[in-house]
């Protein structure tokens, strides 16, 4: 919606890795020379770490578009939870190889073979695994078990590992030990820094075909630096509201104040759901008459005061109608833009009336 608008060729911060995005801040080039030296050794491990939404997935996004594909042959892994034994399957279909009835034994004879058919065409295996702290001691294991395969003296595969921070203290086990010592190069991706936000958005938004419109405010990236931590992922879920919401309020300049606007926004759609008030019944239930006594006692008590409890539960209420109304006014500004919208195209697809079109 907010690509049409600001007459982009598509969203330029989608939440799905893209190389054509690609951005190279600091640490993603510091990653990518990890990653280039790691493969020049063609064995052993490389290990690149970071915080969800860091980047890594984009980076190898990236590596898969780069690499020579009748050199190296690259099997991506991305379902980590799987234990040794479905490892090895899933590396035997990368390899094209048929695994169903097959013993673990006899796939381990097929592997290794296709490997050495494959390096003696002057191809090379990389395998790359995402999210691979969820990775089994198992599957680590059989990893490091294919790291063994060589011929000539020369690796037969090797292997990307791409995880969370914490598969570094993983990787520190005493278990892990042989696994460890075949890691010949490692990264842990850090955030953007904030001179390099500005960047980022100019980046990818000329790669959407962005001509300038709409225009960004100086006060905006300082902003934008605080509320992401210069985490790429997070900062694209800030700019992708923040298109849409400039779309909405037909605005050709962004600043921190539409930025705010964004960021309350996304506030109150993460804040947990507030308590419900009890459904009243339609009818009420016939009451238990009272005996004189009780009457005499009831009307004695003092009237009830509004404790801390009501105030704040009236504050809540308060709070949430407030929200109802303002999401209804956004929804009438989206309909109505929707509307515009589709009287333009009507109009431009209307046809010429030739009675004043003389030949």
């Amino acid at each position: 919606m907010y690509a049409d608008h600001y007459g982009l060729s598509g969203p330029p911060f989608q939440l799905t890795p893209d190389a054509r995005f690609w951005f190279e801040s600091r640490t993603h080039k510091k990653a990518m020379a990890y990653l280039g030296y790691g493969l020049s050794q063609g064995e052993g491990f490389i290990a690149i770490t970071g915080e969800i939404g860091a980047g890594k997935s984009t980076l190898v996004a990236h590596l898969m578009a780069r690499i020579d594909r009748a050199r190296l042959n690259a099997i991506h892994i991305v379902s980590t939870q799987v234990e040794g034994d479905d490892m090895l399957r899933l590396i035997a279909g990368g390899l094209g190889l048929a695994s169903e009835g097959t013993s673990k034994a006899g796939l381990l004879e097929r592997v290794e073979q296709r490997l050495e058919e494959e390096y003696r065409s002057g191809k090379r295996t990389l395998i790359v695994v995402d999210e691979a702290q969820n990775l089994p001691t198992s599957s680590l294991e059989e990893l490091r078990m294919l790291s063994n395969f060589q011929l000539g003296g020369r690796a037969l595969v090797q292997t990307v590992l791409l995880a969370q921070p914490e598969f570094r203290e993983r990787l520190a086990a005493p278990g892990l030990e042989q696994l460890r010592q075949r890691v010949i190069a490692s990264h842990h991706l850090e955030p953007m820094g904030r001179d390099e936000i500005e960047a980022y958005v100019r980046h990818r938004m000329t790669v959407a075909g962005w001509s300038g419109r709409p225009e960004f405010a100086p006060d905006l990236f300082d902003g934008l630096y605080r509320a992401s931590g210069g985490i790429p992922r997070r900062l694209n879920q800030l700019l992708g509201r923040l298109l849409l919401h400039g779309a909405v309020e037909r605005l050709d300049r962004i600043d921190s104040a539409a930025l705010e606007a964004v960021v309350d926004e996304i506030d109150s759609d993460s804040a947990p759901a507030e308590a419900k008030a009890p459904v009243l019944p339609l009818r009420s239930a016939p009451q238990p008459e009272l005996s004189a006594q009780a009457q005499a006692q009831a009307q004695a008590q003092p009237p009830l005061q509004p404790t801390a409890d009501m105030t704040a539960a009236e504050a809540r209420i308060a709070a949430l109608e407030a929200r109802l109304d303002e999401q209804e006014a956004a929804i009438r500004r989206v309909l109505s833009l929707l509307v515009e919208w589709a009287e333009q195209d009507r109009v431009a697809q209307r046809p010429v009336d030739r009675r004043f079109h003389a030949a």
